[in-house]
Parts: C-alpha cells; sequence; structure tokens
C-alpha cells in the first residue's frame, strides 16, 4: 500500500469526493461516490478546453479559473451535487525530489506508536527556500538495526528505528497561483498532488509498483515522470514539453493552424515510419486561405517526419533525467506510458526503443462509472486523485498528516477568507 500525506475520506460511510485535473490543454473535473468499502463509481463528469495555462502553469489567472468554474459547473450538475472541496493534480511547478533518511534510539524495547510517531517527527521536513515549497513528504520504507524493507515496525524489537522520507518540492509561485484559481472559484482545496503521482494510483497494478516501474504521464505541456518501487512512489520530475509542442512543430512545419495541426496529429499522426506514408497523400489547409478552395497535400511521411524528432527528443529528456538521479536501474524495465500524448500511433513501439525498457499504454482501472470517452489514458490523473482520497490510511497516518505540505493549511485559510469577503 502506497503511503502519503493528505486527509483520506474515511471508509465506513458513503462519501462524495472531486478530483480536478487543470491541465495545459484540458480541465477535467471527476466527482464520485465512494461506499462503505471505499469502492468508487464516478457521477459526474465535466472537462473542457483549457485556457490560461501554459507548460502546467497559470499565465492567465482569470481564464483558467472561469475554466474551471464552467468545469466544475458541469460536474455538478451532472451529479446533482455541489462540490465543496476538490483534490487537484499539479503538473508543473518544476518538481525535485529528494530522500532523507532518519534514525532514533529505541533502546531494545518493543516499537510502538510513539517511536513511531518520534522517528516521523525527527524527519520532519523543514520549511524549503522562499521560492520552493514541499508537496509531499512520504514515509518510504522503515528500518530497525540497519535491517530494511520493513512496512510496518510496530511489534518489533531492536536498537535503532530509521525510516526514509521522500520529500517532493515544487516552485512556490505555480503552487500559490493554481490554489489560488481554484480558491477563487469557491472551492476548497484538500489537497494538491503530483500528476504522476495521482496517475500512477489510476493505471499501475500492485506487481508494478513493487517490482519497479516508471510512469510517464505524456500530457499537452508537460511530462511528468514517476518512478515506484516496493510499494511506493520514490521519485518525481519532469519536462517541460508535451503534446501540445508536437502540435505546434507541425503547425509551423506545414504551414498550418494549430486547429487543423491537432486535427492531423490526431487522424493521421504516428510515432513510427511506415512503407506506406509516402504514398499517403494528406490535404493541408494554409493559413489565413479558404480551406476549400486553398489547400495543398504532402505525403504522410513529411507528417510522420515532423512528429517523431520532438517525440524522440522528450524521451530521451525523460532518460536522462532518470539517468542522471540514477533511477533508471532502480525503476526496473518496466515502463507505463499515460496522458493524452501518449496515445499517438506507435508511441510504445518508439518509447520502448528510446528508453530500453518494455513499455504499455496506462489506462484508468477501479474506477466505475466512465465512459469509453473519459476512461482513456488523457484522464488517468483525476481518476487517480480519486483513488487516492480514498485510500485507506497507514500505521501512521496521523504523523503524515503532520508531514502535510505547510502551504496546504495557508491555501486553506486564503480560500476560507476569500469565500468570506466576496
Amino acid at each position: 500500500m502506497l503511503w502519503f500525506a493528505g486527509n483520506p475520506v474515511a471508509v465506513g460511510r458513503s462519501q462524495i469526493v472531486t478530483a480536478l485535473d487543470v491541465g495545459t490543454t484540458k480541465v477535467c473535473c471527476f466527482i464520485a461516490r465512494a461506499d462503505a468499502e471505499g469502492y468508487l463509481r464516478v457521477i459526474g463528469i465535466g472537462h473542457q478546453l483549457s485556457r490560461g495555462m501554459r507548460a502546467g502553469t497559470v499565465i492567465d489567472m482569470d481564464a483558467t479559473e472561469e475554466s474551471i468554474r464552467s468545469t466544475v459547473d458541469a460536474a455538478e450538475r451532472m451529479a446533482d451535487e455541489t462540490v465543496r472541496e476538490v483534490y487537484v493534480g499539479l503538473a508543473g511547478g518544476r518538481p525535485l525530489s529528494h530522500t532523507v533518511g532518519v534514525e532514533v534510539s529505541i533502546a531494545g524495547h518493543e516499537i510502538s506508536d510513539s517511536d513511531l510517531h518520534r522517528v516521523l517527527a525527527q524527519g520532519r521536513p523543514q520549511e524549503e527556500s522562499a521560492d520552493r515549497e514541499i508537496l509531499h513528504s512520504l514515509p518510504v520504507g522503515f528500518s530497525i538495526d540497519g535491517t530494511t524493507g520493513i512496512r510496518d515496525p510496530r511489534g518489533m524489537f531492536g536498537s535503532r528505528l530509521g525510516v526514509n522520507i521522500h520529500v517532493v518540492t515544487v516552485a512556490t509561485g505555480p503552487l500559490r497561483n493554481l490554489s489560488m484559481c481554484v480558491e477563487r472559484g469557491h472551492l476548497g482545496v484538500a489537497q494538491i498532488v503530483a500528476a504522476p503521482y495521482a496517475s500512477g494510483l489510476a493505471t499501475l497494478v500492485e506487481d508494478e509498483m513493487r517490482l519497479g516501474v516508471t510512469l510517464i504521464d505524456m500530457g499537452g505541456g508537460t511530462t511528468s515522470i514517476a518512478v515506484f518501487r516496493d510499494g511506493e512512489v520514490i521519485f518525481a520530475d519532469s519536462v517541460s514539453l508535451g503534446g501540445v509542442h508536437v502540435t505546434s512543430d507541425i503547425a509551423r512545419g506545414l504551414a498550418t493552424t494549430m486547429l487543423h495541426a491537432e486535427r492531423m496529429k490526431t487522424l493521421f499522426g504516428s510515432a513510427i515510419t511506415s512503407p506506406a506514408d509516402v504514398r499517403e497523400l494528406i490535404d493541408i489547409p494554409l493559413v489565413g486561405e479558404n480551406e476549400a478552395e486553398n489547400s495543398h497535400q504532402v505525403p504522410r511521411s513529411a507528417l510522420v517526419g515532423i512528429i517523431r524528432p520532438r517525440l524522440e527528443e522528450i524521451l530521451e529528456l525523460v532518460r536522462g533525467r532518470l539517468e542522471a538521479s540514477g533511477m533508471d536501474k532502480a525503476a526496473g524495465r518496466r515502463v507505463v506510458l499515460t496522458g493524452g500524448a501518449s496515445q499517438m500511433t506507435g508511441i510504445r513501439e518508439l518509447a520502448a526503443r528510446v528508453l530500453d525498457k518494455q513499455v504499455r499504454l496506462g489506462r484508468p482501472t477501479r474506477v466505475a462509472g466512465l465512459a469509453e470517452a473519459t476512461g482513456g489514458p488523457a484522464f488517468a490523473t483525476c481518476a487517480g486523485l480519486l483513488r487516492l482520497a480514498t485510500r485507506e490510511g497507514s500505521p501512521a497516518l496521523d504523523d503524515l498528516r503532520q508531514l502535510a505540505p505547510v502551504g496546504a493549511a495557508r491555501f486553506g485559510r486564503v480560500g476560507r477568507w476569500l469565500r468570506a469577503n466576496f
């Protein structure tokens, strides 16, 4: 079971939970009902084109706020519920992760809850610099007298108790701007979650999490990375390139509009070449010309020749981040691709070649009520946020709440003040 810093929904009675994914190209909201066993069924869905975002970061607060309001309103009307607070996915913010290891003496006695509290308090991350804040602080395994891999040390004996805490920090500005846009929509922020962490909860199976896997969430403006091992997330990072950059390359290279470039990418795009590409011709409407009368034809190979280099660049940057962090080997030979840009034809084969790993496409699982149109990789983050909200806690859940980001409470106070005064 993954451990997390947050405020999960209490299992044991029916609850309404809401997930909000504010991406570069789309905003998505899922409202779900969790039954007494924690089983999720989506009862309200809203999604629309995102406005005011670039590379996972807010660049226009008014436009982003309006996108959020419209999306949540559509989900509320479908569910016939009023949303009070949301779990929010963060794809931008330049995440950085590191592991903090601490040990305390337990003098040979049986390990109790108080010992667990003490070692976690000892490892509590301090405030970051003025330009970075803690997003997650996640215990990723205990040790007793140097023996690692212990999930729950209570009831065991030893002289020294240790814990490794995985700390994820993000840039303060993007975090606060996104929180403020949500709060201005009269919504409380229950938790802000790194997008690849949430996507992993939605798409990975338990064996993958335990044996080691790299989750690559290919979004519109960013490509996010999360490495899981021994059932825990142990690394997070992101690359500021995504599907929008592929679309932009097509628009520039073929002198067409972004709208038509996106359409061609979806209908005819591929990450791998085919002998038939040279013979297949595609109509390209020119920018500023009448679409019906002024278009030219190019072989499909020209389109693939634009798409493939950009996707190779993204995957090579991902490989570089993994190698630089030392996580390339730790993650094993398994990669799961998810996110909207992962639906490109041939991306799985290209990723396998560039990363030299086994690759599969990840779709949200264990969340009922999703239609085919909203059950694909593009909606993995939203589905994962719901899963995180209803997961049962770890033995040290109270401590994990104490280790929650210092900014969470501050954003909550700001939101309450806004709702009271505007």
